[in-house]
């Protein structure tokens, strides 16, 4: 029964969120403005600030109080966004607070709700953990070693190169890209271990970053 649910969300996403071409000579540079899905929140995740921001409860809800629905993640701690994205190129800055364990990035608007975003090849993401970064994909990392602990970097996504790149928002630099062969719509993809993250969605793609 999930897997035709899961299907049935991809085929709403191409009809209600497709946010279509760009047909000027420009690179097309939209502006995702997003909140993050309560329905697919595990419940050790609590959302604040208007369904901006994610904090880990160590604890966390009693999962048999929280609503049930095949859109929530059940096994670990993910949230995903509201908006999903099939063409153009969008960009978001996220603000960390008191975590040392998390990951951002995009993932299939229907993935698994059983694993883990990074593990799969429906989610491509910057994984910060012991105090090193990496990109993840299919559970292979790649370290990246250029970045220290900022406490807000931004993350390009490139939907029709097929690329996910993480921002150094005080130099407006790219830090790291990464290649994705995306089959489908994608929704920011969240993964909170401790401390809070805060997403900052409906941003213009920086000037300095238009030409990469």
């Amino acid at each position: 029964m999930a897997a035709p649910m899961l299907r049935a969300l991809r085929q709403r996403a191409w009809a209600v969120f497709n946010v279509g071409k760009c047909f000027s000579g420009e690179a097309p540079r939209r502006e995702i403005s997003f909140k993050l899905d309560e329905r697919t929140s595990h419940s050790s995740l609590d959302l604040f600030k208007k369904d901006t921001g994610v904090i880990y409860r160590m604890i966390g809800i009693d999962p048999t109080k929280v609503p049930q629905n095949l859109e929530r993640f059940r096994d670990w701690a993910v949230v995903l966004g509201n908006t999903a994205v099939s063409s153009g190129r969008h960009y978001w800055e996220v603000t960390v607070k008191r975590s040392q364990h998390f990951r951002i990035g995009v993932a299939d608007l229907d993935i698994s709700r059983e694993g883990c975003i990074g593990v799969d090849d429906r989610s491509w993401v910057f994984a910060y953990a012991h105090r090193h970064w990496s990109a993840m994909f299919a559970n292979e990392t790649t370290p990246i070693s250029n970045i220290g602990h900022p406490e807000r970097v931004g993350v390009l996504l490139d939907y029709d190169s097929n690329n996910l790149s993480l921002v150094d928002i005080s130099r407006l630099e790219l830090i790291h890209s990464m290649p994705a062969e995306f089959q489908g719509p994608v929704v920011p993809a969240f993964a909170l271990w401790d401390g809070e993250l805060l997403t900052h969605s409906g941003l213009d793609v920086p000037e300095k970053l238009r030409g990469n």
